[in-house]
């Protein structure tokens, strides 16, 4: 797969989505066997996070600041980020570029200063998924955080010109309806939270939960594959830093507003917090290889199947009912995901690609047959030259 190295404003969304498809079209069977370990690994993450979050709450709220532990994990993904720049660094062969000069630290920082968007995006989401777990049980705050999907696929088709076909666009849509038959009665009456009666508040944080997210994830997949030469170490470096550097202005923000006490970024915390920092830290860095090496649907995607293990995990730790809704829901969404990856629904893109990989053998073709004519009559003017007319031996 073709990137250019150069700004990130340089590539065209339709030149991005041309390049996606090209990749998509050769994907051999370890890309397919790292999109299957990815999965695998992001379902496992996800689906312990809502479950964490629940059980650091202490009387129905948090005695600890939720963006001191936003701000521990991108610290600790920044040192992962480092230990991996190192070890990639030993292993270098003799003549390439190095990582760790400091030419090729400013030079991939300047390419890959949009990561500060997704960085911005992303501090503001990791703070209101605690948010969401005043308002609803962690099943449920999986199942809203699924409604994504239907934002993203918006954004791809807007910004990077992806192709979807309409049983695709059917599968976005049975999932949101999957999403609707779940939440049917979850909310509880009369209760309220923030002065705002809890429907209303938990309408406002559903949305901002699922656009801001939405948008951290499209910018961070176009900003990791627009500059696909560069380290994805490196590149997570740079993602990492800016949301330390967001959530450390975040605590700065608090500690003048609360007063200097919540500046203590360790008040509060236990071992499950500590816990909750470490499973961030790993499904933060496992969506960077989502995001670089697979897309952004089959995240989310992937994220949906981990709503299973939340749910039963929530109902055996704390006593959560299942409904028949949350039952059917699921249901819902597994035939929506089916749906969405089979082969009927991508049969339309895959003729595209073929006819597009048919039209460039053909032109290849063309060109080696024009090529071999060129060369043909070269060799024959070459042959019935002036000088090929002279006796070899002197007369």
């Amino acid at each position: 797969m073709e990137y250019s190295n150069s700004k990130l404003g340089s590539p065209s969304s339709r030149a991005y989505s041309k390049a996606y498809n090209r990749h998509r079209s050769i994907k051999s069977s370890k890309h397919r066997a790292l999109n299957v370990a990815l999965v695998v690994g992001d379902c496992i993450l996800v689906g312990f996070q809502p479950i964490l979050v629940y059980m650091s709450k202490v009387d129905g709220g948090f005695k600890f600041s939720p963006i001191s532990v936003n701000f521990l994990t991108e610290c600790a993904k920044v040192t992962f980020a480092i230990a991996m720049l190192l070890i990639q660094a030993r292993r270098q062969k003799i003549g390439e570029k190095p990582l760790l000069s400091l030419s090729t630290f400013i030079q991939a920082a300047r390419n890959n200063v949009l990561l500060a968007v997704p960085a911005l995006l992303y501090s503001i989401n990791n703070y209101l998924k605690f948010t969401m777990q005043l308002y609803f049980n962690p099943a449920t705050v999986k199942m809203l955080s699924n409604l994504k999907v239907l934002v993203i696929a918006i954004l791809l088709k807007i910004i990077m010109r992806r192709r979807f076909s309409v049983i695709q666009w059917e599968a976005l849509a049975l999932l949101l309806i999957g999403i609707s038959v779940n939440q049917l009665k979850s909310l509880p009456e009369g209760t309220s939270a923030f002065g705002l009666p809890v429907a209303t508040g938990a309408y406002i944080c559903t949305l901002i939960f699922i656009t801001v997210p939405s948008m951290a994830s499209v910018f961070n997949e176009y900003a990791l594959k627009s500059q696909f030469d560069t380290s994805i170490y490196l590149q997570n470096l740079f993602l990492y830093g800016y949301g330390a550097f967001f959530n450390f202005l975040g605590i700065l923000g608090m500690a003048l507003f609360k007063g200097p006490d919540s500046f203590d970024i360790l008040k509060g915390h236990s071992r499950a917090t500590m816990i909750l920092i470490c499973i961030n830290a790993a499904q933060g860095i496992l969506s960077s290889f989502f995001f670089k090496y697979a897309d952004t649907i089959l995240k989310k995607y992937s994220s949906t199947v981990a709503t299973i293990f939340t749910g039963i995990a929530s109902a055996a730790l704390f006593g959560h009912t299942l409904t028949i809704n949350f039952v059917l829901g699921i249901s819902i969404v597994f035939i929506s995901m089916h749906q969405f990856f089979s082969p009927m629904a991508k049969a339309r893109d895959d003729a595209m690609n073929g006819k597009e990989v048919e039209s460039v053998g053909l032109r290849s073709k063309e060109e080696s047959f024009v090529n071999m004519a060129a060369a043909a009559t070269q060799d024959m003017t070459h042959r019935l030259g002036h000088d090929d007319r002279e006796p070899l031996l002197p007369t």
